[in-house]
């Protein structure tokens, strides 16, 4: 082995042990609330609810790890090993065409995720039928998953053919600042694709449907308006086809935007929790979230293109991967060579990205508390999304920092009744 797959590895070992040991220690904090539910979340789950909301949280923690270990082990001989393979066998280098670049990385990208349904399968039909939440059957579960491996591939393919093009014909142009117009352009079509999403993809996978005239849309639209969301309808998605899981998102920006309703949360709330839910999402919208996330976003990608143009051509860092030399230059073998190594870097700055939308999500309750007048309405919105999501109200603080990038139910609950 190299010295970078040496370090590569150890750093990879590192990320694995503490998320193991990180999961193992949330594990036994749930089972010890598991006895004795505190005062403070009496009056949201009564003692059955508890039981399944703390043995669905220990299960998923239980699954999580599973798939770990599997990608750990996995990941060893893929690094060392196949990685290299492919591209020693099939070069990549700059005299081959653009097209078979992008294929043959493309490829060893979908195949490389073909374990990963195995674990689907059994995440859905074992764990979420367990208790209760699976609403699909066999046949849509391999239809959805055809579907997302044809898109994944044609929409990789195109996207990575662009990038090739844009790396080969700016780099002979401007050979210090490709990468800075190369990422300009990128940037530009993830944005175009966060608009076509909602419009093209989306339907391809869910049905979506304006949400029906009467009392319910009439407080909303009014709701809109009043908080200056304009907006010509909302939209309602037939999550219920899946799962029993119940949720609200906010897609899409300036007039491309979204605000589309799960149709189990509509059947679980009534029209005054709806409506501080849709507060909610507009807040997000409101207070410029989206806009200040990508920038992080724009940010961060520069740094990274930054860092792709820098290690192009360095011969150790190629070699350090296992690569021939014949492929320094070559952006496709350097791409998954990175993406394969960094992952275990950026895990690291997770607690800030989450830190900032934890942020964002008590300024967006805040937010809706102001547009209907209570606080109370929230509250007990947030409070059923627990309840029917079986989401653990106390999970350990360390799991909350590298994980979940909501505040807790009881943090949310104090921020709104203070």
């Amino acid at each position: 082995m190299s010295h970078l797959q040496i370090i590569v590895i150890i750093a990879v070992f590192i990320q694995f042990v503490f998320e193991f040991v990180l999961k193992t220690i949330n594990e036994r904090h749930v089972a010890s609330l598991r006895k004795e539910q505190p005062d403070e979340s009496n009056s949201l789950m009564d003692a059955e609810i508890w039981d399944k909301a703390s043995g669905y949280a220990i299960d998923k923690s239980r699954f999580s790890r599973s798939e770990d270990t599997f990608g750990f082990i996995v990941f060893i001989p893929l690094f060392l090993f196949v990685f290299p393979w492919v591209y020693g066998t099939w070069s990549t280098d700059l005299n081959e065409s653009i097209w078979r670049c992008s294929f043959v990385t493309i490829c060893f990208l979908s195949i490389v995720q073909i374990p990963n349904l195995f674990f689907d399968w059994k995440r859905q039909f074992g764990l979420e039928a367990k208790y209760g939440f699976n609403k699909s059957t066999y046949s849509l579960w391999v239809k959805d998953k055809f579907k997302e491996i044809i898109l994944g591939f044609i929409i990789g393919f195109l996207l990575l053919s662009i990038l090739l093009f844009l790396y080969r014909f700016l780099s002979e142009k401007s050979p210090d600042y490709w990468w800075l117009v190369s990422f300009g352009v990128f940037f530009v079509l993830q944005l175009a694709l966060m608009i076509l999403w909602p419009k093209f993809i989306l339907p391809l996978f869910n049905k979506l449907s304006p949400l029906e005239d009467g009392e319910l849309k009439t407080r909303l639209m009014n709701l809109a308006e009043k908080t200056g969301f304009k907006t010509k309808s909302i939209e309602v998605i037939d999550g219920s086809r899946r799962s029993g899981h119940s949720n609200a998102y906010f897609t899409g920006f300036g007039k491309f935007r979204h605000i589309v309703l799960y149709d189990t949360l509509i059947e679980q709330m009534n029209e005054d929790e709806i409506e501080a839910v849709l507060a909610h999402e507009i807040g997000h919208y409101r207070l410029g979230h989206i806009p200040k996330r990508l920038l992080l976003s724009f940010i961060m990608g520069t740094l990274v293109f930054w860092l792709i143009s820098t290690c192009l051509q360095s011969k150790w860092i190629y070699e350090g991967l296992g690569l021939e030399v014949t492929l320094v230059g070559s952006l496709s073998s350097l791409l998954v060579g990175l993406s394969m190594t960094l992952g275990a870097l950026g895990y690291w700055f997770s607690p800030l990205s989450n830190q900032l939308s934890r942020k964002h999500e008590y300024e967006a309750d805040e937010f809706a508390k102001n547009a209907v007048g209570t606080s109370a309405s929230l509250v007990s919105a947030l409070r059923k999304l627990h309840v029917e999501n079986l989401s653990f109200p106390f999970p350990h603080s360390l799991i909350s920092t590298f994980h979940h990038s909501h505040p807790t139910l009881m943090e949310r609950e104090r921020a709104l009744l203070k």
